[in-house]
């Protein structure tokens, strides 16, 4: 069998592989898995999206599945266990934007009835494609991911710079930029 051709940034690393092959840009609309991908999305900051994705079951379990009525409930003492867990990135920054971006998706649910509903208007609810050729032509920002930012800065989210959000875009579908040799590319237009 020949191997699949497959976006760069993911080969050799069976981890990622299985994300790109199985996740990454695939249209997204379940409320807690939107939360979930925003969270790790912040997480990533300054790091490797790898290093989330090998921690990403330990988060999911210290963060009860991402279950937002949960999350956005945690005091001090819940702060300080997860600031001493290993299985997590321990920047107290971090953290707290979890539970700090949890109380405001709760707010944004109820103001337009899901959380889905508002992330989608940043496209216009419409999957944009990136026709990309190589990884090195996808950008870092885009205009839409400038105003998703700025929406949800000023809503009080926190780690949620543009290029937060245009990899956020990326992850849970809003844009297919698989590069177009990749076997996902034409699966996902």
């Amino acid at each position: 069998m020949s191997e699949k051709n497959r976006c760069n940034w993911c080969v050799g690393n069976p981890l990622d592989e299985e994300y790109h092959d199985n996740e990454w840009g695939v249209p997204l609309h379940d409320d807690q898995k939107l939360f979930e991908m925003l969270c790790l999305e912040g997480m990533q900051a300054g790091l490797s999206w790898s290093t989330v994705l090998k921690k990403r079951a330990h988060y999911s379990k210290v963060f009860e599945n991402f279950d937002a009525n949960l999350v956005s409930q945690y005091n001090q003492q819940k702060i300080e266990e997860l600031l001493s867990d290993p299985g997590i990135i321990r920047n107290k920054l971090k953290v707290n934007s979890i539970i700090t971006n949890a109380q405001l998706y709760l707010k944004i649910q109820e103001e337009f009835g899901s959380f889905d509903k508002y992330i989608w208007q940043f496209t216009a609810y419409k999957i944009l494609q990136g026709k990309r050729k190589l990884d090195s032509e996808v950008p870092a920002t885009s205009s839409e991911s400038d105003l998703m930012s700025k929406d949800l800065k000023k809503r009080g989210f926190k780690f949620v710079g543009s290029t937060i959000c245009y990899a956020y875009m990326q992850g849970i579908g809003m844009i297919n930029d698989h590069t177009m040799d990749c076997y996902r590319y034409a699966e996902l237009s």
